[in-house]
């Protein structure tokens, strides 16, 4: 069978993975047809952008589109390059970047997206840190404080101790001179 010039239009062109800055584009081709690579048409829809994305050499059936500003309308066009040329676009599939502040709630309805959780532990580890920082500081506080506090009450004790001790073992002890001289230099 004689292959057409152009491969047929990609199909099922899809957007998933959908986050503020990015999302990711994923299709099928058509069987039957040698496919080397893929053109992505992406354009905002107050036309304040339009990206070209090429990729020859490929087997690939997906690519993140990255750098998308949050809350806005985009529309892509997949094309199929084959070895005769490219094929016609995909229909226009249209879709809205997430807000910011829209992360974090996306996250808790299980949409197993594993890179959106990731993004958010990020986030939360963050603040995590800043407290494990902050409670190891306060426990050195603690702890200088505490043993500034025992290392006081031990010289005290040291001091009473020595004071105690010295007094009773020269009284029993032998009288001898040099030390006694010693102990009232003292």
């Amino acid at each position: 069978l004689p292959h057409p010039d152009r491969p047929p239009s990609p199909v099922n062109v899809t957007v998933t993975q959908l986050k503020a800055n990015s999302a990711t584009v994923s299709w099928d081709v058509p069987e039957g047809d040698v496919v080397i690579g893929y053109a992505i048409l992406q354009q905002r829809q107050d036309g304040q952008m339009q990206r070209f994305i090429r990729e020859v050499n490929t087997t690939t059936r997906a690519c993140v589109l990255w750098d998308l500003a949050e809350d806005a309308d985009y529309v892509i066009q997949v094309q199929s390059i084959g070895l005769h040329g490219e094929s016609q676009a995909s229909q226009r599939v249209h879709f809205r970047t997430l807000r910011e502040t829209d992360r974090l709630p996306a996250n808790s309805s299980s949409q197993g997206d594993i890179t959106m959780e990731g993004l958010d532990t990020d986030r939360q580890l963050q603040t995590g840190e800043i407290i494990i920082v902050v409670a190891v500081l306060l426990m050195w506080a603690a702890v200088i404080a505490l043993f500034c506090r025992q290392y006081d009450i031990i010289k005290d004790n040291d001091s009473n101790n020595n004071k105690e001790k010295t007094k009773p073992s020269s009284e029993h002890s032998t009288p001898e001179r040099p030390s006694g001289g010693l102990l009232r230099s003292k």
